[in-house]
């Protein structure tokens, strides 16, 4: 039994593990949380670097599945907040935040289109850079007190922005300055997968301190927040394999829709949202590894491995 054989056993466990660490271990994460962005910053380079200018084209799927990233996670806000605006904005964050980095790699070793994948998130990524400056302060009323909706998207936007659209720059820098370099990243796509452990290390770590330290009168509430996520995940792998089967690739559709950037979602929600609204990004995390898991589990068998 080779390294490489090991390596494909342990990969269906990785997320699960890194959770299990993440939360086992989250007294330390306050000493390493600062690397979250940074951490975001490497994988959306990485991803990015797979997708060539001509190989970024907006199809049918994109437009379907963008649409219910944006208009879906308003609906779902206006739907609860009369009911309760944690909650409302834990359901938001789950179906508003971008499609997972590690999205494409999952897709890859399942079968799905890769560059169509990696063109959606590129799309999805982008439409919450542009977006979030605007939807937050909208949300939590946060322009109030700032000032101006145009201070709060100032402020927003100088965090959020240039963490998603840079990646994007440089690596279409790199394909045309430094190709070597280019080329030697795109050809490495499954260290976003690792990276994007390490990173739920971190999330989930950083989630679980703050739900320790929430009284226990909020029980309820995070329980909620908990159900909630399950049913915007159930709900959103559900639908985008059914518009990626009508587009040509259910297993793209899936993933695009279904499978997010917690990563980025828990540090939005504790950023800009109610902080206790992360707490549905955060059981978000153990729903989409649970099914992604499941299926790189069930895909293993297939192939005999």
């Amino acid at each position: 039994m080779n390294f490489g054989h090991i390596r494909q056993m342990i990969k269906p466990w990785m997320l699960p593990i890194a959770m299990l660490g993440g939360i086992l271990f989250h007294g330390f994460i306050d000493k390493i949380a600062f690397l979250a962005p940074y951490l975001i910053f490497v994988m959306l380079l990485v991803t990015f670097c797979k997708v060539k200018p001509s190989e970024f084209k907006v199809t049918r799927l994109s437009w379907l599945l963008l649409s219910i990233q944006i208009f879906g996670s308003i609906a779902v806000y206006l739907a609860l907040s009369p009911f309760s605006t944690d909650v409302a904005q834990g359901a938001f964050i789950c179906v508003f935040c971008p499609t997972a980095t590690a999205a494409p790699v999952i897709t890859g070793m399942l079968g799905g289109s890769v560059p169509r994948l990696a063109t959606f998130s590129i799309i999805s990524n982008m439409a919450v850079a542009i977006s979030a400056p605007i939807l937050f302060p909208a949300i939590t009323g946060a322009h109030a007190a700032t000032g101006t909706l145009a201070t709060s998207f100032l402020t927003i936007g100088i965090k959020v922005f240039p963490l998603i659209i840079v990646p994007l720059a440089l690596a279409f820098f790199l394909l045309y300055t430094l190709p070597g370099v280019h080329k030697a990243i795109a050809s490495h796509q499954s260290v976003s997968f690792y990276i994007w452990a390490v990173s739920l290390f971190i999330v989930v770590g950083r989630a679980v301190s703050f739900i320790m330290d929430e009284p226990s009168g909020r029980i309820p509430e995070m329980a909620a927040l908990a159900l909630v996520a399950a049913l915007m995940c159930m709900a959103q792998f559900y639908a985008g394999r059914v518009i990626g089967r009508r587009c040509g690739d259910r297993i793209a559709g899936a993933q695009g829709l279904g499978q997010k950037n917690t990563v980025l979602a828990i540090w939005m929600a504790l950023t800009y949202l109610n902080p206790i609204a992360s707490v549905a990004p955060a059981a978000y995390v153990a729903w989409q590894n649970t099914i992604n898991s499941l299926q790189l589990y069930l895909k293993t068998r297939q192939k005999g491995i």
